[in-house]
């Protein structure tokens, strides 16, 4: 038997709908959503991240604004630009694309986005809102990969689910998210023992480490879930290809359903960041997750 594919382009679409549903009714109301994107530098992966952010964002009728900073502008100038944007009442969602030049210390800027604005859910004050279990903005990649794993199986309760990765972007959010879903979750990383065994013995696998194709047929349980958020571009018969952190060819005749590199986790990163958007719209405005 081969794994069901889970396809993150066909969720992304869907979530996108919701979106440009949610938008229309709030525009109703004479609220209209706005995402505001900073992005420092000449990064060429970050200029193409930004636009397809700006194209989502106007395909589901969010208007979004564009703030370009040179790759030599000061950590000051940038602060300047993101307290403009706290103060301004008719932006509600604000994103700094990472990674900032080397210069500018990127803890300093998130901390100093409103939290209510924080569309990204890295400040401290919603990853701390986050581990308690309370409502608040969610980083978009751990977001979208729930919504994958709940479209997939449902009821998430009882589950055993590793998490291979604990970095502050995906593997520590990811964690608190399957434990509010009443997963029973393990982390593994660097210093963890026996991780291929661990990992073995899961129902629900998410790799988010950063290493190609690190996690292989041996690291899984017959009928496990994969979620592979891993984008690695490598060197392969003389072709550059992008693969994930799970080797997905020797995974695939073993799990249950696994993620494709790409068009799994990816699509649904900005899907969510679109959904955040709203979703810090209508607290702004006092409204509830069902006005």
């Amino acid at each position: 038997m081969s794994a069901t594919l889970i396809d993150g382009k066909a969720a992304a679409a869907r979530v996108l709908g919701e979106v440009a549903c949610a938008v229309s009714a709030l525009k109703a109301q004479g609220i209209e959503p706005a995402l505001a994107v900073v992005l420092v530098g000449d990064d060429p992966a970050s200029h193409v991240y930004v636009r397809n952010k700006v194209l989502r964002a106007g395909e589901v009728g969010i208007r979004s604004l564009e703030y370009r900073l040179a790759a030599d502008a000061s950590a000051e100038a940038v602060l300047e630009v993101v307290a403009g944007l706290n103060a301004d009442k008719t932006v509600n969602g604000i994103l700094v694309q990472l990674p900032l030049p080397a210069h500018i210390d990127e803890t300093c800027v998130l901390q100093a986005i409103d939290p209510a604005k924080d569309v990204d859910g890295f400040h401290s004050e919603n990853v701390g809102g986050l581990s308690q279990g309370r409502p608040v903005l969610t980083p978009c990649t751990p977001a979208g990969c729930m919504r994958l794993l709940h479209d997939t199986l449902g009821d998430l309760s009882g589950k055993h689910a590793v998490v291979v990765g604990r970095s502050n972007i995906v593997g520590k959010p990811m964690a608190a998210l399957l434990l509010a879903a009443n997963c029973s979750v393990t982390v593994l990383h660097s210093r963890s023992l026996k991780p291929q065994k661990l990992c073995g013995q899961a129902d629900i696998v998410v790799a988010a480490v950063g290493r190609p194709k690190m996690i292989g047929a041996d690291w899984i349980k017959p009928g496990a879930v994969v979620i592979d958020v891993g984008i690695n571009r490598i060197e392969e018969n003389g072709r550059s290809r992008l693969v994930g952190d799970v080797d997905f060819d020797a995974v695939l005749p073993i799990a249950a359903a696994i993620t494709p590199v790409p068009g799994g986790v990816g699509p649904m990163t900005i899907a969510l960041l679109m959904h955040n958007t709203v979703t810090a719209a209508r607290q702004q405005h006092g409204l509830s997750a069902q006005e």
